[in-house]
């Protein structure tokens, strides 16, 4: 099951068209990454599948709701960490988490179970007793998530998620969205971290003008942009005097007397097979791995290079 799908969803504001012809699917259990440059359509996406914003056009779906027939439905399925938080800074974290939780019409024997173990969680409850006021910025975004959280949604929304946070609490709550992944929960995730995004996405879609131009997983958007997986080798001895096999697949991009760099193009059934053939061959190979891609110079690639009515296939 799609806990989440957009069809051809759409948002015009007077004559500026934000999000057109927007489509994907998030399937239980998976995170969705959703990239593009300030402006290209990410936010106002988030807030019709929020059912914040109606579209123009098109349609959206959450755990099986309309976003704009049954926006009441939509709104208690999802769990929602906006740029903005818009906390309560006179209140402490036990009366504002109390306070969502009667909103979403928890009994207070759920909702205080569930706010006393996401402040332990997310390391808040030595401060319960504190005026949000005098939160840090990192404090304030683990409490908005608590927020998020505190009605245990089948859908999760999350903007920005580690911002303003110091390396241990963006680890945190990484860790908590890692664990947060079941077979009866979906997440989008927007975020500027690169490092994040190809850690926690399964599916990774990019926004250029309001146009979806890729919708890929995060090794077939490499794949597809910086080009085709390349290995280094090591040899124990010299092979300068030698040249290394080539064929179907394979090609050899730089050879020196110790050192290869291979490019193999179907690597999960031929980089087993390469090295097999190399030993075979009686090359003494020290070492036998994948030049790491990356995620930076791939998404970089896109958002300058990509056709205007590109779209990666669905994943």
């Amino acid at each position: 099951m799609n806990l989440i799908e957009a069809d051809a969803l759409s948002k015009t504001f007077d004559d500026f068209l934000a999000v057109d012809r927007v489509s994907f699917q998030v399937g239980n259990g998976r995170v969705m990454v959703l990239l593009g440059p300030n402006g290209a359509g990410k936010t106002t996406t988030i807030r019709m599948l929020t059912s914040i914003l109606v579209p123009s056009s098109g349609s959206a779906r959450i755990a099986g709701h309309d976003v704009v027939q049954h926006p009441e439905r939509v709104r208690a399925a999802v769990g929602v960490l906006t740029e903005h938080h818009g906390l309560y800074k006179r209140m402490n974290a036990d009366e504002y988490l109390d306070f969502f939780g009667e909103l979403y019409g928890l009994r207070p024997t759920e909702y205080r179970q569930r706010r006393d173990q996401l402040l332990e969680q997310f390391g808040l409850a030595p401060v319960r007793r504190q005026r949000l006021g005098e939160y840090s910025k990192g404090m304030r975004q683990k409490l908005a998530l608590s927020r998020a959280l505190i009605h245990e949604p089948s859908v999760l929304l999350l903007d920005e998620p580690t911002s303003a946070m110091d390396p241990a609490s963006a680890r945190m709550v990484r860790d908590a969205i890692h664990s947060l992944r079941s077979r009866n929960r979906a997440i989008i995730l927007c975020t500027h971290n690169l490092a994040e995004a190809e850690e926690l996405a399964d599916q990774i879609v990019i926004l250029r003008r309001g146009r979806i131009i890729f919708n890929e997983t995060t090794e077939g958007l490499k794949r597809k942009l910086v080009g085709v997986p390349e290995y280094r080798i090591l040899f124990e001895e010299s092979v300068s005097e030698r040249s290394l096999p080539a064929g179907d697949g394979i090609r050899v991009h730089s050879q020196t007397a110790y050192q290869a760099v291979v490019e193999i193009s179907q690597p999960q059934t031929n980089a087993a097979e390469y090295l097999r053939r190399l030993v075979n061959s009686g090359y003494a190979v020290r070492e036998f791995a994948q030049i790491e891609q990356s995620l930076e110079q791939a998404y970089l690639d896109a958002i300058r290079e990509s056709p205007e009515n590109a779209e990666g296939s669905l994943t």
